[in-house]
Formats: structure tokens, C-alpha cells, sequence
């Protein structure tokens, strides 16, 4: 069983679905609305947590109604939340507008998450961890610390850079596995990442820049592998009804990291992922929408099942 830290966001997600999404100025009327819990760091705990690993959830929550019951989902999940501290005011907020075709909006307010200090870090005993998760939704100095503190400790660090802004591109070198998407991958780069090809150059590039693993999702197309050794891997993406993509690329980097690190082989741990994330696309919501480890290898056992 791996052992893993997440330090990240922790939001309620407040999903409007629509037929169609609205245009600059337009008025549409939702067809029904949801609260979920969400937030990268949270995603990727419950991803983690839900293969199987014993995870542990460091950040910030609010002090309003939504933050208990984000402490108390979190633990029902079986997630250690002794790391998560309380900030006067409101906890963190996704206003998030879904399509019929499983495309959405989304706008962050980061609020508790913002508030979260690299002196409740300082706090955290890294060495207890095999490795260690982070995203950008927290203060970019709190993560800046982390991998400080991780690298004394020797341990790996995965990064999901998102969103983007504010980015320290200079952190890459810091990071043992930085996972992207495509968006993402051309905004490191500034190369167009829409196919297998262009992505194992995008990868090449972020290995020149000091990263020895580098995995790109693809959406629909699946994700590639590339690390400084050569091994290179292309994992297709699995068919499934598309109902809400919201938290695929959490769910993806929380069970690989549980499959990877809880001993299971690369390319297996690949595809166990895709699984992962293929269950969340075709499941509404963020945090509910994340499969359990039986789940998802059930979903294997058929695919395989129907490939004979």
C-alpha cells in the first residue's frame, strides 16, 4: 500500500447543467444544480485513497457551513485530515456550468485556499510519505516549500501544474513527475500538443528542462509516458459516454500515483489510470463521480473480456 500526501485545494463545487453553454453575455436557463465536494487536492486524495492508498490531506478550509462537511467526506473516506487547518471566512468555491455533452466552465474562487501558509507545511513530517502530491490551486510559495522540504526528505514530488497561471516555470527541475494535459503541455512549451507525435515533443522538451518523468494526457486520445531513460508509453483512451469531465484528470493522477507507487508495474498502473478516469468521465460530479480500486478493475476485466 502506498503511502501519500496531498497538499491542495479543497472547494465546494457548485455544478449548473445546461443544454448548451452560454455564450458572452447571453442568459440561458440551467436545467438543475448540484453541490459536490471538490477542489484538485481533495480529487486526487479521494482518487488515491479510493486505489487503495492511505493518504493523508494538508491545506486550508474555510470557517462557513461547507467546511465541516468537506472535513467529514474527506474522512469517510478514509483520508487523514489532521494537516487541514481553519481560515476565518469562506472556504474555497468552483462555479462550474456543464453542457450535454459533458464540456464545461469553470471559475475558481480559492478563498480558504489562498490562505493556507508554508508555516502549517513546516508542520507536516514529509518523511513519512512515499511521495508527495501537489496542483496550483494554493499559494505558488506553499508549494514552493514543499518541494524544498521534499527534496531534503528525499521524497518524490508529482505536480499537476493547474491551473496555470502564475506558474513558476523555474520549479520544473524540482519535480520528480509532473503530469499535464494538453492545454497545459502547450502552455509550458509553446508547442501544439494534438496528437501522440506532438506530445512526445512537448515531453522532450520538459525532460530538457530538468523533469525525469513527464506524463500528457490526451483527453479522448489517452496520455503518453516519457522519461529520461527513453521508456516511452502510449496508453489509448477507453470509449465511454462522455456525462462530465470535471474531475477526469484528478481521478487519473490520484490512481496512478496509488497503483505506481503501491507496487503495481508502469505500464499497468498506465492503464489502471485510464480506467479510473474513463468511470469519472462517464459519471456526473467531481469527488462522487471518482470510482473505487473494484470498480475500476472490474471495468478492466470486461474490456479484456470483450478484446478475446
Amino acid at each position: 500500500m502506498s503511502n501519500i500526501l496531498v497538499v491542495g485545494s479543497m472547494n465546494m463545487d457548485i455544478v449548473t447543467r445546461v443544454k448548451e453553454l452560454p455564450k458572452p453575455g447571453e442568459t440561458i436557463h440551467g436545467i438543475g444544480t448540484d453541490f459536490h465536494i471538490g477542489g484538485k487536492g481533495a480529487n486526487q486524495a479521494c482518487a488515491a485513497s479510493r486505489s487503495g492508498a492511505k493518504v493523508a490531506m494538508a491545506g486550508a478550509l474555510g470557517t462557513d457551513v461547507f467546511a465541516e462537511n468537506i472535513r467529514e467526506v474527506l474522512e469517510k473516506d478514509g483520508i487523514n485530515t489532521q494537516y487541514i487547518v481553519s481560515k476565518q471566512g469562506p472556504t474555497g468555491m468552483a462555479l462550474i456550468t456543464i453542457n450535454d455533452s459533458g464540456e464545461n466552465h469553470i471559475i475558481l474562487s480559492p478563498e480558504a485556499n489562498y490562505r493556507y501558509e508554508e508555516q502549517e507545511v513546516r508542520q507536516i513530517n514529509g518523511s513519512d510519505y512515499d511521495v508527495i502530491l501537489l496542483q496550483n490551486e494554493i499559494p505558488g510559495q506553499v508549494n514552493v516549500k514543499v518541494l524544498q522540504l521534499a527534496s531534503a526528505a528525499g521524497i518524490p514530488v508529482c505536480v499537476n501544474p493547474a491551473p496555470m497561471t502564475g506558474f513558476d516555470r523555474n520549479l520544473l527541475s524540482q519535480i520528480t513527475y509532473l503530469i499535464v494535459n494538453e492545454v497545459e503541455a502547450e502552455e509550458l512549451t509553446g508547442m501544439p500538443v494534438h496528437s501522440f507525435d506532438a506530445a512526445r515533443q512537448a515531453a522532450q522538451y520538459l525532460l530538457e528542462q530538468g523533469t525525469p518523468h513527464v506524463i500528457i494526457t490526451l483527453g479522448s486520445r489517452g496520455s503518453i509516458y516519457l522519461d529520461r531513460t527513453g521508456i516511452w508509453i502510449e496508453t489509448p483512451a477507453f470509449t465511454v459516454p462522455s456525462v462530465d469531465s470535471t474531475a477526469a484528470g484528478d481521478t487519473f493522477i490520484g490512481a496512478f500515483i496509488a497503483s505506481y507507487f503501491g507496487g503495481n508495474e508502469l505500464k499497468e498502473s498506465l492503464r489502471y489510470a485510464t480506467a479510473a478516469s474513463a468511470l469519472a468521465v462517464s459519471a456526473a460530479g467531481a469527488y462522487h463521480s471518482i470510482p473505487v480500486e473494484s470498480s475500476i478493475r472490474s471495468f478492466l476485466t470486461q474490456v479484456e473480456a470483450r478484446n478475446q
